[in-house]
């Protein structure tokens, strides 16, 4: 998976599409990203022994996209990343459009 803990990205498709934030959790098994401030949904919690101090009621939180449907952002356009070989053999990520290291 090319994006990571972090980055910024934009939704391309979906009900959040356009919207922008920082990758907050990647699931690379299920092909899946958590982003800041998308895709929120609401939960319902109990009140129980192992939350406590916490009460029960409405939790807005963030639910995992799948990664296909965001791109990494660059001057707040969608941007395709690549990967390039330094002269040291590192491997660093490098944005399609511009040629610079993400």
């Amino acid at each position: 998976m090319k994006i990571r803990k972090g980055d910024e990205v934009i939704v391309i498709a979906g009900k959040d599409k356009g919207a922008t934030g920082k990758v907050l959790r990647v699931d690379p098994r299920a092909e899946r990203v958590v982003v800041e401030g998308v895709n929120l949904i609401t939960k319902n919690i109990k009140a129980d022994q192992q939350r406590a101090g916490k009460e029960s009621g409405r939790v807005t939180v963030e639910a995992p996209l799948h990664v296909s449907n965001v791109s990494l952002v660059e001057d707040g356009k969608p941007v395709r990343a690549g990967y390039r070989i330094n002269d040291d053999g590192t491997k660093v990520r490098i944005s399609r459009r511009s040629g610079k290291e993400i």
